[in-house]
């Protein structure tokens, strides 16, 4: 496993502007509004590696009961690793892989065993969230070359090297990415623990008084649904419900029309705090309305 860098190893000004920086493609991808629907079709695409998923459903057992906390977690790593500093950033890995190291089993299905943080498991992980986050931001109307594309996949290998995968081994362009996809379809599946993982992600617990009294129910189904619509075919084939995805024409439109009034929202309810941070740090007030 690749080591993390350490303070020694940048500036204070290559700290200050994280690993990224507003010029970056990551910074435009992930401050977009598409990124909570991008975020949800990565969790269903992950959860379809059987290894994957095993250790999601053994090691998350309060995420069946629960799941808000950990999914608010997730989206803060990502926010801080894109927008932190670089020291927050390898702060924020740290935890994570001091977690990882420490868990593993045996995948009953295919009978292997495993450690969470082997590297064909994080490399599957991040291919799964980068191909969701940019597929995603792309059909939501976010302008993007091809060139910016690729630049994108090409600076997301960063993020994988911090998680511990060889700088090597990770697709760098949307052609490998796109690759590395048709390289692993033959292995994937979807698990008692997979279709578990959909239907709490589809429809997850709440309280009472929160389903039948606010909008929540209805605001995170219409995000699920889309989610769902944007996964590639072969992987709504694997889950056996592609009948209840839109057209790949209506899902682009209503994920267009959710990004357009997701934009007219006071900018508090359209970016975390941590992403507000970061662009006040390094680019300042004037990037503060965008």
């Amino acid at each position: 496993m690749t080591p993390l860098p350490a303070a020694a190893d940048w500036t204070a000004e290559q700290d200050r502007l994280g690993f990224f920086g507003p010029d970056s493609v990551t910074w435009r991808i992930h401050a977009d509004p598409s990124f909570s629907v991008g975020g949800l079709r990565a969790l269903l695409l992950q959860a379809l590696h059987p290894v994957a998923m095993d250790g999601v459903a053994r090691f998350s057992g309060a995420f069946r009961d629960d799941p808000w906390p950990r999914l608010i977690r997730t989206a803060a790593y990502v926010d801080t690793v894109t927008f932190g500093t670089r020291t927050e950033a390898v702060r924020a890995v740290a935890r994570v892989r001091g977690i990882h190291r420490r868990l593993g089993a045996v995948e009953e299905t295919t009978g292997r065993a495993y450690r969470v943080d082997d590297p064909d498991l994080l490399l599957w992980v991040h291919c799964c969230e980068v191909d969701s986050l940019l597929t995603t931001a792309r059909r939501a109307g976010l302008v993007l070359t091809d060139d910016d594309a690729d630049r994108y996949v090409a600076e997301q290998v960063t993020t994988a090297e911090l998680v511990g995968v060889d700088r090597a081994d990770v697709p760098a362009s949307v052609g490998e990415l796109a690759g590395y996809f048709e390289r692993m379809r033959p292995s994937l599946a979807a698990t008692s623990a997979a279709r578990d993982a959909y239907r709490l992600i589809v429809l997850p617990p709440m309280p009472t008084w929160v389903r039948f009294l606010t909008p929540a129910q209805p605001a995170w189904g219409g995000l699920a649904v889309l989610a769902v619509a944007l996964l590639p075919q072969w992987a709504r084939r694997l889950y056996s419900l592609p009948g209840l995805a839109l057209t790949d024409a209506a899902a682009t439109g209503a994920l267009r029309a959710f990004r357009q009034a997701a934009l007219r929202l006071p900018r508090t309810a359209r970016r975390s705090p941590i992403v507000w941070a970061g662009i006040e740090r390094v680019a300042g007030p004037a990037q503060l309305t965008a």
